[in-house]
């Protein structure tokens, strides 16, 4: 039996054909010698309309009692509605039950429902109208990702999950041992599964530049992992970052290339996902639409990390945290220069070799790093890059000198030793990115299955 969409359903208008539709009762309600049920499937925001008449066979006995939540499978003839809303309805000659759900115990009625407690039912929430959209933004982004960079001819690559280099070297990895030997052998012996220390990966970055070396532009978008104890509504411990890579290419490259990438991410998911976006824009966060758009058209600011502080320090304003120079850039301090000193998206450039991993390019004054971040209004920093080190023994230097363990990270010298090339790349937080589309307030409702400290749903 071959089954229609519901959004192709609501778009394809064919009155007068027999269809068949599956999913779930969103409402259900009784007239006179009918029943409504509205019926959902996760394709659309919007439900379809199945009218269920008395003459049915189950209808005492089934369609009468179902509830909120009930899987069904409908049969019957597309027609045009006369109720206003709504383009078409389906008149039902068949209605088969697939699967009850108790009205007494199943926890999503017709109301709506706080993030928070639907936090509680991970399970279930993606059956409420703003998590399921958030799903589909979710899976539109995702391939619209990899449409940008395939037609920039990128190779994509998978860099592992469980790695042995801890790429931002600030010791927040979660270290990988076996069951078994955590039962049996001295902690110190509990990692002999891969013959030395290993965890999860928090960056594809390392493993990028290897394929880079290689194939010259590359990107990586998977899962990352941060041991960090921090509860706040802008951290996950589990979260994907996308992280292109690309040789013969300098700070300037890579700065244009993470521009354009944001402008046409928010341009694909304004032309394709508009009635998720309404819903977004009319419960979450009004205005998000204008917003986008603006963001979409906006000319991007480039600024030095120095002449940030700079602004910071006329402004006058009292912040929470310090703004000296040599002091990184908090999310209050980004969220300032964005939304009210330039009123634009930001580009902050050349920050103090002391804040940034090993790996970024020392400039010729040996204070600053080729480094980048890209900052947008509502979340701050959105993209964080640089140009990465080519030169053997300036990175040799700065590997000893912020402790790096060089022994086990031969091989990223090795990149420098044989045909080394000028590179640069950056990782975008996925989840921030949907944050920004979206306008949801705390990052774990922009991910299925959010993991945060004290906090793994299913």
């Amino acid at each position: 039996m071959e089954r229609e969409l519901i959004k192709n359903l609501l778009a394809r208008q064919p009155v007068g054909e027999q269809v068949t539709v599956a999913g779930w009762v969103k409402t259900r309600r009784d007239a006179s010698g009918f029943s409504f049920l509205e019926i959902g499937d996760g394709s659309s925001v919007r439900g379809l309309q199945v009218i269920a008449e008395s003459t049915l066979a189950n209808y005492q006995d089934e369609i009468k009692k179902m509830s909120t939540g009930c899987s069904v499978i409908v049969n019957g003839e597309l027609r045009e509605s006369p109720a206003k809303g709504q383009s078409v309805e389906l008149l039902a000659n068949r209605i088969e039950l697939v699967g009850w759900a108790d009205p007494a115990h199943y926890p999503l009625q017709k109301k709506r429902h706080s993030f928070e407690f639907l936090r509680e039912i991970t399970h279930l929430r993606p059956r409420t109208n703003a998590l399921a959209a958030v799903a589909r933004v979710r899976s539109h982004l995702s391939m619209a990702v990899h449409r940008f960079f395939q037609e920039r001819q990128f190779t994509f690559i998978h860099t592992p999950i469980i790695t042995t280099s801890d790429c931002e070297g600030a010791g927040e990895l979660f270290q990988v041992i076996t069951e078994q030997s955590a039962q049996t052998a001295p902690r110190e012996q509990a990692r002999d599964f891969f013959g030395r220390p290993a965890g999860l990966t928090v960056s594809g970055q390392l493993q990028a530049e290897v394929y880079a070396s290689a194939l010259g532009s590359v990107y990586t978008f998977g899962p990352t992992f941060r041991a960090e104890n921090s509860n706040t509504s802008r951290h996950l411990a589990e979260f994907w970052m996308l992280e292109p890579e690309m040789a013969f290419c300098d700070l300037a490259c890579a700065v244009e290339l993470a521009r354009e990438l944001l402008v046409f991410l928010i341009e694909s998911n304004l032309e394709t996902c508009g009635e998720d976006l309404e819903l977004f824009d009319r419960f979450v966060e009004k205005g998000l639409l204008a917003k986008l758009g603006k963001l979409a058209s906006a000319d991007f600011v480039r600024i030095t990390y120095t002449e940030a502080i700079e602004e910071l320090a006329k402004s006058g304003r009292s912040f929470e945290f310090p703004h000296e120079w040599g002091m990184d850039l908090q999310s209050e301090h980004e969220r300032f220069l964005v939304e009210e000193v330039f009123q634009a998206p930001l580009i902050v450039t050349d920050y103090p070799a002391t804040l940034k991993p090993f790996y970024m390019r020392l400039n010729d004054d040996g204070v600053t790093v080729a480094a980048m971040d890209v900052l947008i209004g509502g979340i701050g920093e959105i993209i964080g890059g640089s140009q990465r080190e080519e030169r053997y023994e300036v990175l040799l230097q700065r590997m000893e000198q912020g402790g790096i363990d060089i022994e086990s990270l031969q091989w990223y010298l090795d990149l420098r030793r044989y045909g080394t090339v000028p590179h640069a790349g950056f990782g975008l937080g996925f989840e921030r990115l949907m944050q920004c589309v979206t306008g949801m307030a705390n990052i774990r409702e922009v991910i299925g299955f959010p993991r945060a400290p004290g906090f793994a749903p299913c």
